[in-house]
Parts: structure tokens; C-alpha cells; sequence
């Protein structure tokens, strides 16, 4: 999967938000936030292929976290990407 184009993260007053940029993707009824780790996961596979695992990797590389975890934290993230339309 890729994050479709368009979409970029900004930093706005120490929260980290998903927005929309060019009228394709504009949608001013939602705005999506990230905590910092889905942030960083966001920064790391922003511009290219990703799966699931690759996520999972990138979580148990940086945090003290064990894989079963981070294979749940990633499903939970995946579904709300994809649910909003922001992966493909």
C-alpha cells in the first residue's frame, strides 16, 4: 500500500494532523491526528510501498515493544488510514 498523494502531515500547536491538500482531497468535515508514533511511521513510509509488516518492523526496531503489539497498534492504524481514504 502507499499513502495516496496529495495528503501530508503537518504539526499544528504540537498535534500532529493529516491534511488535505489540492481540491481533490479536501474534506473539511474530518480532520485526522496521529499520536508522535503514528506520526513517525507516517514519516518513515510517506513516498513509497508498505505493508503491514514493514510497519510492524519499523514500530519493534524504534520502541520497546513486543511484535504482537505492534501487529495490533498497526492493524488499528491501518483500518482508520484506510477507512478515512488516505492509502491505497
Amino acid at each position: 500500500m502507499r499513502i495516496k498523494e496529495g495528503f501530508k502531515l503537518r504539526t499544528l500547536c504540537g498535534e500532529h494532523i493529516v491534511v488535505g491538500e489540492g481540491i481533490n482531497v479536501v474534506d473539511f468535515n474530518k480532520m485526522l491526528t496521529l499520536n508522535d508514533s503514528a506520526a513517525w511511521l507516517w514519516e518513515q513510509v510517506q513516498g513509497r510501498d508498505f505493508t503491514s509488516e514493514d510497519l510492524v518492523s519499523l514500530l519493534t526496531d524504534k520502541y520497546d515493544v513486543s511484535q504482537e503489539r505492534a501487529s495490533a497498534d498497526v492493524d488499528k492504524l491501518l483500518l482508520t488510514w484506510q477507512q478515512e481514504g488516505i492509502v491505497i
